[in-house]
This record gives C-alpha cells, structure tokens and sequence, in this order.
C-alpha cells in the first residue's frame, strides 16, 4: 500500500488546497483528510493545519479526542504543523486570558503588540501577506529553498519557543519572531505553504519524504 500523509481536520479551515497541494508534490503518496484518531494513526506522517483561535482548536481536538493522537504521533511519526497548527504545538497561549496547548514545544503564543494609530497600513495587527522568512538553520526541510524567500502568512499571534534551538526561521514584523519551529520528528510553519506558490510547494514536498 502508498504511503499516506495524515491531514488532521477538526472543522477549522478549509483543507482542500492543502490536500490538493500534497497531492501535488507527491503522487505516490495518499492524502487521507481525517477525523477519525485511528485512521490518522495508521498513516505514515501527519499534518495539522488550521486557522482561527488555540481555543476554538483545543476544544474541537478534545471533542473529537484528536489531541491525545497528535501527542501519541509527535512520538514517532514525522509531523508538520501549519499556522494555528503550530501555534497549539506550544504550551500556552495568551488569547482569551490563557489556553492551554498541546505542549509539543516548551513556550508560549502571544498576540502582536497593537501598533500606534499612525502606523503604516503594512503594520496593522493581523500580519496579513508576503514576507520573508530567514532560516536559522539548515535542516532538510529547507532543502532547494532560498533563504530569505517569501510566504504567505495571516496571524495575529506569534510563537515565542523557550529553547532558540527550536527556531528553524525568523520574520519580521514589528519584531523579529519565529516563522518556523522544528525538533525531532516535529517541523511547523507559521506561513502558508499551499498559498506560497513554488517554494511552498517545495516544502511540502521535502516534508513528504524528510525521514527524520
């Protein structure tokens, strides 16, 4: 049987570009979109997307008991978190007077400092379009992939790791925080890869074969 990438959905987000982009960049590999605990289990590697609020996405992933199968699969299986995907890979969130995540990776999440009345438009609080990630690292997700190259991001909270080792790449708006986070088995992206045209593709692909 194909291998099968696990695409998580628990009802935030709309799941059909970012099937179709996998399936894109790997036609020998199955995209099985589930909420089934099980049948995600049983693919080979695993995505959780989403957008929205840690909130919303904890309840859903404790109603549907999808949160103790992310934190069973982080265990062995290679994994790839997306916007509020990775978002909830964290401790904590500071949203909604504190939620607690999935704790994947020690730190926490924490909205944008709103920016003066004056601001630029490019500043307003979400953080919506193109912008340049640095990586901090090499890692083989960055495989064929440019540093400093652009991608697609719409947030209005940002991750802070504990551990700076944790940081694969950086962007800037209104400060400096992490655009990607990565250990083990675990790699995650604040951005968009399926609305980031031929690089975002190109790190879907590295993800479905990265045999950490």
């Amino acid at each position: 049987m194909a291998a099968a990438i696990g695409v998580i959905d628990y009802g935030m987000g709309n799941l059909h570009s970012l099937g179709k982009a996998l399936e894109r960049v790997s036609s020998s590999t199955r995209v099985v979109i589930s909420y089934d605990p099980e049948e995600l289990l049983a693919c080979d590697r695993i995505v959780l997307p989403g957008v929205g609020g840690v909130r919303e996405c904890m309840n859903e992933l404790r109603r549907l008991e999808l949160n103790e199968m992310v934190v069973e699969a982080a265990r062995t299986k290679p994994m790839l978190g997306i916007c509020l995907g990775m978002q909830v890979m964290l401790e904590w969130s500071d949203e909604n007077e504190g939620v607690p995540a999935l704790g994947l990776f020690p730190g926490k999440v924490q909205r944008f400092p709103e920016p003066p009345a004056d601001a630029p438009e490019r500043l307003k609080v979400p953080h919506m379009g193109w912008n340049q990630v640095k990586q901090s690292r090499p890692h083989p997700i960055w495989a064929g992939v440019p540093d400093e190259s652009w991608f697609y991001f719409v947030h209005s909270y940002y991750a802070k790791p504990v551990n700076p080792d944790h940081v694969l790449g950086t962007s800037e708006y209104t400060h400096e925080f992490a655009a990607a986070i990565a250990r083990d088995n675990i790699v995650a992206f604040q951005f968009h890869p399926e609305k980031s045209q031929n690089l975002g593709m190109m790190l879907l692909a590295n993800f479905s074969h990265w045999a950490p």
